[in-house]
């Protein structure tokens, strides 16, 4: 069984986070941890391989300035290797352009049987990246997995709802998304700290990756940053004394903000 799981490194959210004043986007300059949603998805791939009874976890990565601090936690946690995809041409890259490369990453790992993500990264929120990953895989994606086995060359999950959560089953290889708290990540151990310093760790270029220029970055981005302004403070709400029509009064409110 073998798994990628995509992991990002995204800036330490126990500091405060800048904004860099030309671009209006998040400073990457500092150092870079791995993102505690992927966590997730690197011990459920660690568990799926034991319970397959071999196999091998590969990270796959884009990050700035070759930066491989986050990659070297899930090596040290026991993923066997990384691809890691740095190039000062994808600053600024999207969401799409994103997934992009990491497709282009995922497709330099041979025999993967399954892709995790998680299922939105804790920096950017859009949640798309692992269904345009699949769409570019040409794989079908399973999203907000709480529970994955692996049988009979298929994948089963509990795909969590609002109510609760839908069986699905899905032939490998696919793109499954997980949710936070699937599972409990294990913490690294010394030993492992040491031997993560050792294992493969491919670096790639952009032009290693097979896209142009004009594909990723602020030239492929669909969305430009124009503005970002202070949330506005809350407004203090409408005291209703009640006098005997407080209901009324509370129901005219509510009406009037059409929830009602």
């Amino acid at each position: 069984m073998n798994i990628v799981v995509c992991a990002k490194q995204i800036p330490d959210p126990a500091e405060p986070g800048e904004l860099d004043p030309e671009t209006k986007t998040l400073k990457r300059d500092g150092k870079l941890i791995l993102d505690e949603s992927d966590m997730y998805g690197v011990e459920m791939a660690l568990q799926l391989a034991d319970n397959a009874g071999g196999g091998e976890v590969t990270l796959v990565s884009m990050a700035p300035d070759n930066k491989v601090d986050g990659i070297r936690t899930g090596l040290a946690m026991g993923a066997a290797k990384a691809v890691l995809v740095s190039d000062p041409a994808l600053a600024g890259t999207d969401a799409l352009g994103t997934a992009k490369v990491l497709a282009a990453a995922v497709g330099k790992v041979e025999g993967a049987d399954l892709v995790l993500t998680a299922t939105e990264s804790s920096d950017g929120y859009t949640g798309t990246v692992p269904e345009q990953l699949a769409e570019l895989l040409g794989l079908p994606s399973v999203t907000f997995a709480k529970h994955i086995e692996i049988a009979d060359g298929k994948v089963k999950v509990q795909r969590q709802t609002d109510a609760g959560y839908d069986e699905v089953e899905c032939p490998l290889p696919c793109v499954v998304s997980v949710t936070a708290g699937v599972v409990e990540p294990r913490y690294p151990s010394f030993k492992g700290i040491m031997a993560a310093k050792s294992k493969p760790l491919d670096q790639l270029a952009l032009a290693d990756t097979g896209l142009e220029a004009d594909q990723v970055g602020w030239a492929g981005g669909g969305q430009e940053i124009v503005g970002v302004e202070d949330a506005p403070e809350r407004e203090a709400g409408e005291i209703i004394e009640d006098d005997g029509t407080g209901a009324e009064k509370i129901v005219a409110y509510l009406e009037n903000l059409k929830l009602v």
